[in-house]
């Protein structure tokens, strides 16, 4: 290679070089900027939606989104299957069914639930808006009638004078075939161990509702006796402690919509998401008692749209 040839090579590399530096630099920038933007925009969108609805500066907004996830239009499905539940209950007169026909015709979109009173089924049992009302009278009467422990040994037994009949979830049961006092712990529509209705106890213990300040474990109305109904099925059924808590969270909260939308904007301040929060803690007596539900009640009662209206204790 000549003295002459070698000069042009140098020459041109002298220009190229610094042309080539910022393209590589250009390109670099380009690909860290599009990884940057993939990694917060499309990998972290679902935390970018929660970030949204905590700033949110319209309230009203912020409530439509907790009530979209507390209350999901297209209901919530529970770990419970009917099997044929629903038939003994029928079948034993713990439920008349032309006073249930009688009601559930009063009700629109909940007539289509007597096939799980009528028959057996494999559907797993579900909550919404339009059926609140069946499930809670049903599991009521599930409570009402299963044989427990907890009705035959527990505060129901030993508060006042031992007069089961005197509570809102006994007196208060019209839509039997036969005498509340004959339907109270009668049928071993949901047998237990002995192991298996010491957890039932357990649980219900940790269990409370808004519109009292009782325990599961003193189920005096319709919800509390709701709850156990529901809570023995889960625990026959082998369904874990968690399980368990997240479905009877589930019920309460249509049960109580107005209670738990504003528990979840409590947690919303509080920078907890109700998806994350705890089954058990919201259940608890800080929380879902008539006293804690007060309380939260005092301290989100800013926010638009929530009031502390509940649901009433009667069939």
């Amino acid at each position: 290679m000549n003295k002459k040839f070698r000069k042009k090579i140098r020459k041109f590399f002298q220009i190229a070089m610094p042309v080539w530096l910022v393209f590589v630099l250009i390109l670099n920038s380009v690909v860290a900027t599009g990884l940057v933007e993939y990694y917060f925009v499309k990998k972290n969108f679902n935390t970018q939606l929660t970030a949204l609805a905590k700033s949110t500066k319209n309230p009203e907004e912020l409530v439509q989104i907790l009530k979209s996830q507390v209350l999901p239009q297209t209901g919530y499905v529970l770990g419970v299957t009917w099997k044929d539940i629903g038939k003994q209950l029928l079948d034993g007169g713990a439920i008349d069914k032309q006073k249930y026909e009688q009601l559930l015709a009063q009700e629109p979109g909940s007539s289509d639930m007597m096939k799980y009173l009528n028959n057996s089924s494999n559907d797993r049992m579900m909550i919404n808006e339009k059926n609140s009302h069946f499930m809670v009278n049903t599991l009521w009467a599930l409570g009402l009638a299963n044989k427990s422990k907890v009705l035959e040994e527990g505060t129901m037994k030993t508060y006042g004078k031992g007069d089961v009949m005197s509570f809102a979830s006994t007196g208060g049961w019209s839509l039997g075939k036969k005498p509340t006092g004959e339907i109270y712990s009668s049928s071993e529509i949901v047998k237990l161990t002995p192991e298996q209705n010491e957890i039932v106890k357990n649980i219900a213990q940790n269990v409370y509702r808004p519109c009292c300040g009782n325990s599961t474990e003193f189920p005096d109305c319709n919800h509390g006796m709701a709850a156990l109904g529901y809570i023995e099925a889960a625990v026959k059924q082998g369904l874990s402690e968690k399980r368990i808590y997240q479905d009877v969270l589930a019920l309460n909260s249509f049960w109580f919509p107005q209670q738990y939308v504003t528990l979840a904007a409590y947690f919303n301040q509080q920078k907890t998401d109700w998806t994350n929060v705890d089954a058990k803690v919201a259940l608890g007596v800080d929380y879902s008692s008539g006293q804690g539900a007060a309380r939260i009640a005092q301290a989100v009662q800013n926010v638009p749209g929530v009031s502390t209206k509940g649901g009433g204790c009667g069939a």
